[in-house]
């Protein structure tokens, strides 16, 4: 059967386009790799997604010395959404211009391009606030107190709410898969909605290892191949495999196919990779911590502008266990757990060619290469933003453990198929399309020009839509397409 759409990958820019898409009526096929994560509770279960990392694929990788790691990546129906991608905020709207000093790039659009996607998006995600907690709100004063130049806003996340109902959700949203769907998240709030259409088909535990050709014109493609030797076709294929897997498809193809010489978008696949400057802090003091949320509420500081803060979520002896000696005791773990606040602290980092993706590397591996030293500004503001912080935490009486995030965190990875006008420095153009092809398109978070100092998956879900808007409405205002496709409405 030919389709009008192939969508490679279910994360967030692969299901809004498939959402979208099949309320158009277009025939879509969307293929994902891995299959539905089990509703049985063990996606909650710290032992095993914390400690023994059942769901994290054990795909080796090289580093840029050639050292074997593993990413953290997810290969399940909704992608990383299921774990990551409950704090749901916009890029603000300079952040889609170019600062050549901190080595950002300038988007293909504006923010005003994105704006209706963002709204569609939000209203999906059924995005909402929580009113900030005791302990936080404590935190918070202290430190706006000490320092004015500190700044808060209420967090938007996509979480149900009545999760205050369920504890052992409302502890383990965070880096968790809700079993009851009191989490949005790309299968839950998009696929969902749209599952039972007759033109959506879904087929997962499709690995799809290469895309096809058409006879006499390498620039138009016919369909993908899997790993198991099964082909489809389709009119339009949409790449949405995620930064660190779609580049390395479209390398391959370029390459098997003379392309590679020909298109000057080649030379920049798989470059620009970025997956934001990330520190945890686990923060003890003598107070018991009673927040339950946590998540409720982002920082900022007018000095630093290219950072954020959140909390992280709940903390507890189990999940505190592995920061701790192997030797100490339970209720030791228990003891600290309750009087510990994490924080997670970001800073957008910018895009420099030689932070790459390649398809392999001289050990016969994926290279996953990345060099702080190449985008020092970034690191600089970080490295101040983490000093600022723990100083002023700890006059407050917060003490702890500060520990960076390694090249193998990659739940926000992007920019890896940078979207821009000109083929000479871009991958794919301001629809979405790769330069050069009549027919390749790509939904994920590898067209990210820029990353914000924010959780970028809200940006994922609204460039998937907006390309999917431009393939489907054909002369439809994006609102009048919305208003009348959305099966939930109809």
């Amino acid at each position: 059967m030919a389709y009008d759409v192939i969508i490679v990958g279910s994360g967030a820019g692969g299901s809004a386009a498939a959402y979208e898409l099949s309320c158009s009526g277009k025939h879509v096929l969307l293929l994902e790799q891995g299959t539905a994560l089990p509703k049985d509770g063990s996606t909650l279960d710290v032992e095993k997604v914390s400690r023994r990392h059942l769901f994290i694929d054990d795909d080796p990788w090289a580093d840029r010395d050639g050292n074997t790691i593993v990413p953290q990546e997810r290969s399940n129906l909704g992608g990383k959404t299921k774990w990551y991608g409950a704090a749901l905020l916009r890029f603000s709207p300079q952040e889609f211009a170019a600062d050549a000093s901190h080595q950002y790039l300038a988007w293909p659009i504006g923010y005003g391009d994105l704006e209706p996607y963002y709204e569609q998006a939000e209203q999906l995600l059924s995005v909402r606030t929580f009113p900030i907690e005791a302990d936080f709100q404590r935190i918070v004063s202290g430190l706006r107190k000490r320092d004015p130049g500190w700044r808060k806003q209420a967090l938007p996340v996509g979480l149900a709410p009545d999760i205050l109902n369920y504890p052992e959700e409302a502890k383990h949203f965070d880096a968790f898969a809700s079993p009851r769907g009191l989490k949005s998240d790309a299968e839950t709030c998009f696929l969902n909605r749209v599952k039972n259409m007759p033109n959506l088909h879904i087929m997962t535990g499709k690995k799809v290892i290469s895309l096809n050709a058409a006879n006499g014109d390498n620039t138009m493609l016919d369909g993908v191949e899997c790993e198991d030797g099964s082909r489809y076709q389709a009119d339009q294929v949409l790449l949405a495999a995620g930064a660190l897997h779609s580049p390395r498809i479209l390398q391959r193809f370029m390459e098997i196919n003379g392309l590679a010489d020909k298109l000057p978008c080649y030379k920049h696949i798989g470059r620009n990779y970025k997956f934001h400057i990330l520190t945890a802090m686990l923060m003890l003091t003598w107070r018991p911590q009673r927040d339950l949320l946590r998540k409720t509420t982002l920082l900022t500081h007018e000095q630093l502008p290219h950072s954020s803060v959140q909390p992280l979520g709940w903390l507890d002896g189990a999940l505190l266990a592995p920061e701790l000696p192997n030797l100490a005791p339970r209720w030791l773990a228990n003891m600290i757990g309750r009087r510990v606040y994490g924080f997670f602290l970001q800073t957008e980092d910018g895009s420099h060619p030689d932070n790459r993706v390649t398809a392999s590397s001289a050990s016969g591996l994926p290279q996953l290469n990345y060099d702080p030293s190449r985008i020092p500004s970034a690191h600089l503001e970080h490295r101040r933003f983490v000093r600022l912080l723990q100083r002023q935490l700890l006059g407050l009486g917060y003490i702890g453990l500060v520990k960076a995030i390694p090249i193998t965190g990659t739940a926000h990875a992007c920019g890896t198929l940078v979207a821009g006008h000109d083929p000479a420095t871009s991958v794919v153009n301001a629809q979405g399309r790769v330069h050069g092809m009549q027919n390749l398109y790509v939904v994920d978070g590898s067209v990210l020009p820029r990353s914000s100092k924010v959780n970028p998956a809200l940006t994922i879900y609204a460039w998937g839509l907006r390309v999917a808007s431009l393939l489907a409405n054909q002369g439809e205002t994006h609102e009048s397409q919305a208003t009348k496709s959305d099966p939930l409405r109809a």
